[in-house]
């Protein structure tokens, strides 16, 4: 799909979300890898951060310099990234698996979960797991992009 002007497109695929391989986190990576390789990842948002990122990329035997270079210049569709992951990982099951509890078993720290749900402007301050806490961060930059 070709994008038409440079307007930000904020990353809504939620870490929590898999593909036909199953790895979670697996399709926001790629959705976040794409978007900047066309100019219209919203600033704030890392290309490829050390959080997630970096622990999906590590955790499936990856190199990170050759994903990033591999969406830059191939500008592969989510199944043809899905391919090169299977050609260029490790991607059995239990690596699979163990990638996907590290992925939904991670929690921002007390301070930080603080932080963005003050941001936010939330009162739900009993949840602080990452995939949660950073969708509702995304949807809210949605709506701060559109509705003010």
């Amino acid at each position: 799909m070709a994008v038409a002007s440079q307007t930000k497109i904020t990353p809504l695929i939620s870490s929590g979300t898999a593909g036909p391989l199953g790895a979670v986190h697996l399709p926001r990576l790629w959705t976040k890898l794409t978007l900047a390789a066309a100019g219209v990842l919203p600033e704030g948002y890392d290309e490829c951060g050390s959080g997630f990122d970096a622990m999906t990329i590590e955790g499936l035997g990856l190199k990170k310099d050759e994903v990033i270079t591999y969406i830059r210049t191939r500008k592969p569709t989510y199944v043809e990234f899905e391919e090169f992951v299977r050609q260029k990982g490790k991607t059995d099951p239990d690596t699979i698996r163990k990638h996907n509890q590290a992925i939904l078993g991670y929690h921002h720290s007390d301070e930080k979960a603080s932080t963005m749900h003050k941001d936010m402007g939330s009162s739900q301050h009993h949840v602080k797991d990452a995939v949660t806490l950073n969708t509702l961060e995304d949807l809210h930059e949605l709506h701060q992009a559109v509705a003010r």
